[in-house]
């Protein structure tokens, strides 16, 4: 069984935050959701834990950082193309999310561009051609 990952970000609007997910295409997984959290699948093995802060913090004595004022985590999902980059951060913007915070990069053999979600989560979305990725690091010890 291939490990999974349960990803928990404090959302001070847990409507908002679910309604900005689901408009990236993350199906709310209704066993795991009430009216403190809610579970949202990405993958077979992804899953966002949208917490709402009194729920969250029953899980860790810190302070919730202010995401849109400090960097919390950089968060980086894959994606299947370059196109499928760009399509992720059209819904986003389109959802209430901020379109690249930080800068695109584009390398030819990966591809990658960022998105800030409501609560001021940075996610980014990276596309890689690992053969190609494989090619340019041989190449790049040989010189």
């Amino acid at each position: 069984m291939p490990k999974m990952i349960f990803l928990n970000l404090p959302v001070a609007d847990l409507d908002r935050a679910v309604a900005f997910y689901e408009a990236l295409g993350a199906e709310k997984n209704e066993q795991f959701t009430d009216h403190t959290a809610a579970c949202m699948v990405l993958s077979d093995v992804i899953h966002v834990m949208l917490l709402t802060h009194d729920k969250f913090r029953q899980f860790t004595p810190k302070a919730i950082a202010d995401a849109k004022a400090t960097s919390e985590v950089l968060i980086c999902i894959s994606a299947d193309s370059r196109e499928a980059v760009d399509e992720t951060l059209a819904k986003a913007a389109a959802a209430g999310g901020t379109a690249d915070p930080g800068p695109k990069q584009d390398y030819g053999f990966m591809y990658g561009r960022s998105f800030e979600d409501p609560d001021g989560h940075i996610w980014e979305v990276m596309w890689m051609d690992v053969e190609a990725a494989k090619n340019a690091a041989g190449e790049m010890a040989m010189a």
